[in-house]
């Protein structure tokens, strides 16, 4: 029997990268979404949310497919950490995160959407930070310029030099797509990896 169409529902070059490890056959499509927080909505209620509607809109033009849906929060503390989008930002979260603890909340959701069965998980991971002085962030920031990466690393890049250890199940969760997780959904949805 054939795999169903595999469908990555993001614009993300590095959830592509990590899903072309499983050595399978997919294609992306870019899900155009509200990303707005609700009112009150914690982190890991908002990753969840956005992995399954992000997987709904691309499921919303197939009748077929498993449709792959993934969004990822970092938490300073109680704060959420987005994307700096500018040098003296990015200065700013990493003089925070120097020597302390960011939390990453994944969201993933896998979509049938044949059957309309929608599978969705969180997967935590834990960064913890070497103390970092103004000289190296200046100029990790002037060599990887990730100023699109929340917290302001390029965990895929430079940024893991950042780092003094993780905690968690999946090293693929740190830069947004838990391959062990999705591996147990599609095997879930009878998809061969083996075929």
């Amino acid at each position: 029997m054939l795999n169903p169409p595999l469908i990555l529902g993001s614009s993300s070059p590095f959830r592509k990268m990590l899903l072309e490890r499983l050595q399978v056959n997919f294609t992306t499509e870019s899900p155009a979404i509200d990303e707005t927080p609700l009112t009150g909505e914690s982190p890991i209620a908002l990753v969840e949310r956005l992995a399954v509607e992000k997987a709904q809109k691309i499921a919303e033009q197939h009748h077929q497919g498993l449709i792959i849906g993934s969004d990822q929060v970092a938490m300073h503390g109680a704060e959420i950490v987005g994307k700096p989008n500018t040098h003296e930002r990015a200065v700013e979260q990493l003089r925070t995160a120097s020597g302390k603890s960011i939390k990453l909340y994944t969201g993933l959701a896998l979509i049938n959407a044949h059957t309309g069965n929608i599978q969705s998980e969180v997967v935590p991971f834990t960064v913890h930070f070497k103390p970092l002085s103004d000289e190296i962030i200046e100029r990790y920031l002037r060599k990887e310029q990730p100023y699109n990466c929340a917290g302001s690393v390029k965990s895929e890049g430079l940024g893991v030099a950042l780092f003094e250890r993780f905690d968690g199940d999946d090293p693929n969760a740190l830069i947004g797509l838990p391959l062990i997780r999705l591996v147990s959904m599609l095997e879930a949805e009878g998809y061969d990896l083996y075929a």
